[in-house]
Order: C-alpha cells, then structure tokens, then sequence
C-alpha cells in the first residue's frame, strides 16, 4: 500500500475568507461540495488544504485526510490493529471509498481511494 497524498482538513464556517487567505499563499479552489473546498497549489497539485463546515455521511469533520492506493487494505490494516474506526468502510457519492480511524493521539483521520 503507498500513500499518494495527505491532506489537512481544516473546520471552519468561514469559506469564503479562508480561499481569499490560501489563495495569498498561492492556493486555488480545485474543489467545492458546499460543505467542503479543497484548495491547491498550480504548482503542485498534491499540495492541498481542505476546508470543511461539516462531514456530509460521517459524524466528525477529519483532521487529515490521507488517500492511498489500496483502500481496503489499509483498512484491513487498521481494523486488526484494533483502532478505532470513527466512520465505516464506504463508497461515497463523491467518488471515493474511506472510513475514518482514530490515531493514538485521538486526531481522526480519513482514509480513502478515489474510484
């Protein structure tokens, strides 16, 4: 399994102010769901911040996100570690597939696949 990027979430009700301060650090809106906007660098795509009101299906906004090749073996991985899986394996109407987990220090994180 390797990771292909990781991504901070940020949770916030202030959108709009949030793009206009990425974007003077050289962010631009690549993404908007309304309840999430990602924002990236056009320099480097894999650079990204994301900025969320709330989670659409889960019951906690992530503090990161991080997207990997294999999304079912991560959470084979995780789920016989015993952590603690905040949201289940599932594919969302967005396009990906993710569940969430809790890291030791009880940060939630969301890992997911595109489809």
């Amino acid at each position: 399994m390797a990771v292909r990027r990781v991504v901070p979430n940020i949770r916030s009700e202030a959108a709009e102010e949030s793009r206009e301060f990425y974007g003077l650090l050289g962010f631009e809106e690549v993404m908007n769901l309304g309840w999430i906007m990602t924002l990236a660098s056009p320099a480097d795509p894999s650079a990204q911040v994301s900025v969320l009101s709330h989670d659409k299906t889960a019951p906690v906004v992530p503090d990161m996100s991080v997207e990997v090749d294999d999304v079912d073996a991560a959470y084979a991985a995780v789920r016989d570690s015993g952590a603690e899986i905040v949201h289940p394996l599932q594919d969302e109407e967005w396009g990906v597939r993710r569940f969430f987990v809790r890291d030791p220090s009880g940060r939630v994180v969301n890992v997911l696949g595109h489809r």
